[in-house]
């Protein structure tokens, strides 16, 4: 079983969203989460398996915000979907 991390919430909310006019809200909430623990991780050290999964959810957001800055909603759904399919 996959741990569940404080942030992935908030990750996943951004990343499953389908309104357009809150996803730089979204993004901005799930960046913040992960600014939150990376901090924290400082102070306890977290694990390799959580700062890796930050480090993939941080390309993730990246990866989304540009394409929501150049595609349509609909068309960036369908690149993610493509995109988990061949995982």
């Amino acid at each position: 079983m996959k741990p569940h991390y404080v942030w992935e919430e908030s990750y996943e909310a951004a990343m499953l969203g389908t309104d357009d006019k809150n996803l730089p809200n979204l993004l901005q909430t799930a960046k913040a989460a992960i600014d939150t623990r990376l901090h924290q991780l400082q102070f306890d050290g977290g694990s390799p398996e959580e700062r890796q999964a930050i480090t993939d959810a941080l390309g993730g957001l990246n990866v989304l915000r540009r394409m929501a800055n150049t595609l349509p909603r609909n068309r960036v759904e369908q690149c993610l979907r493509d995109s988990n399919d061949s995982h």
